[in-house]
């Protein structure tokens, strides 16, 4: 328990520091063999966003043992925020690893390209910029046959999303491995859980419960942008804040826990309803926040069989935390995150009330979900074995995006009507430079597009 804290404290101290699926069916085509199938050949990596999280799986990446490896490239559009990943991790306990001299440390839209031109077929690039660039670097990495990490969530609507499934595919045809930072599925204690209701130890689930409740976290909320800033970078450098970019909070703060109840029931949802609202417009201040997100979202998911799942979340500030996910059957009930995106550790109850004196069964692994995703793509790199949770990830992304469109609009979004919106967030986002006009611009008052439910059919 203790090994796996100090893990999980380490990745937040560098969030902190810095910020300042299934296999898809194989498809016929070439393939590229892997360079590394001996286990024993140095295993190159790059790093393309050098935030906190891309920082984060940079440690875990390093922190594999299978065999050599290196972190030799580094790319993010901006200068500072490279720099202070590249302080830190060449202070780090991974700085023997870390091998990226000035000339491999590129800045710019275009950066991502010269990093992964420093690699070999068969190394890795971890993806960890704002989601909207996603399938633009990864198009990219299956022409230079490289094996990916990229950081979830990976589309926010429904064009990208059938832009990433065919990529998908074809990375799959040329038998690159591909991880998605959904770590839950790597956490020992939630692959137990599922395993044990599956084989139906709580009977049929019948509704699951999921909740991020807490503060401002991140940049969920956005004052009027900074006169000596484009709207470009603005809007990047705070993607939480702007659908286009990130999905806003709500993709990107809720998509773990919609994810693993998603595989608790083994299936994906059918539709979804859900409400939610702007409670606070200003500023104690009075000055106005600019951005596109709700303060506080409920959606309600329906399943093909009619069970429910329920995600609430909100960013208030001074209201009552609550970070959990549950999941109720006909015989039982079950804890599968006690804290945070896949806190361990899982339960099982006779009951629904969840009280100890129910409790069934409890689980006791305690490893660091996000070292587990990590360990298991290089070791499939390694062993040149099947490894792709791209289209899993997709899905993951849809589903999450359908509930977030239920409460922005107002409406019910069935998973089809979501796939097949044609509103494409940001469109010519591969032609972006820094001098390029904003994918959304402010009205005259410096407040970016909402949400409005009952009166615009899209989301802003």
């Amino acid at each position: 328990m203790s090994s796996n804290s100090s893990r999980l404290a380490s990745r937040r101290d560098f969030i902190k520091t810095a910020g300042k699926v299934a296999a898809i069916s194989a498809v016929a085509g070439p393939l590229i063999n892997s360079a590394h199938a001996a286990g024993s050949d140095l295993i190159q990596v790059a790093l393309i966003g050098c935030g906190g999280r891309g920082g984060g799986a940079a440690v875990d990446a390093l922190n594999t043992r299978s065999g050599p490896i290196k972190l030799v490239a580094m790319a993010d559009a901006y200068e500072d925020r490279l720099r202070g990943s590249y302080g830190h991790l060449s202070g780090s306990g991974v700085a023997s690893k870390v091998d990226v001299p000035p000339d491999r440390r590129f800045v710019g839209f275009d950066a991502y390209q010269k990093a992964m031109d420093c690699l070999k077929p068969g190394d890795v690039a971890i993806f960890a910029t704002p989601l909207a660039f996603r399938w633009v670097h990864f198009q990219y990495a299956i022409q230079k046959g490289l094996n990916v990490f990229m950081e979830k969530p990976v589309t926010a609507d429904g064009p990208t999303s059938k832009r990433m499934l065919k990529l998908a595919e074809e990375s799959v045809a040329k038998n690159l491995k591909c991880g998605v930072g959904l770590m839950s599925r790597h956490a020992r204690n939630l692959q137990e859980l599922q395993k044990r209701i599956q084989d139906g130890e709580i009977g049929d689930v019948i509704a699951m419960r999921g909740y991020r409740m807490e503060g401002r976290i991140g940049h969920f909320a956005s004052l009027p942008k900074p006169r000596n800033m484009t709207d470009l970078d603005y809007q990047v450098r705070r993607f939480h804040s702007f659908l286009w970019a990130g999905g806003g909070g709500f993709s990107d703060f809720n998509i773990h826990i919609i994810d693993h109840l998603c595989w608790m029931k083994n299936t994906w949802p059918v539709k979804a309803q859900g409400v939610g609202g702007r409670h606070y417009k200003q500023d104690a201040n009075g000055a106005p926040f600019v951005d596109q997100n709700f303060d506080s979202y409920s959606v309600e998911y329906t399943f093909p069989d009619g069970s429910k799942m329920f995600m609430d979340g909100r960013c208030i500030d001074g209201a009552a935390g609550i970070y959990s996910s549950h999941v109720h059957g006909s015989k039982g009930s079950a804890i599968a995150s006690r804290h945070g995106d896949c806190g361990a550790p899982s339960a099982i109850f006779k009951g629904q009330a969840q009280v100890n004196q129910d409790r069934v069964w409890q689980s006791t692994d305690n490893s660091n979900p996000y070292q587990n995703e990590w360990d298991e793509l290089i070791q499939a790199i390694r062993d040149d074995k099947s490894y792709n949770e791209v289209q899993r990830g997709v899905q993951a992304s849809l589903v999450t995006s359908m509930g977030r469109m239920a409460a922005h609009t107002g409406q019910e979004i069935t998973y089809e009507a979501m796939l097949n919106c044609d509103h494409e967030f940001a469109p010519g986002v591969d032609k972006l430079t820094k001098n390029s006009p904003a994918p959304v611009q402010p009205d005259a008052r410096g407040i970016y597009p909402q949400p409005q439910p009952g009166i615009k059919r899209r989301e802003y």
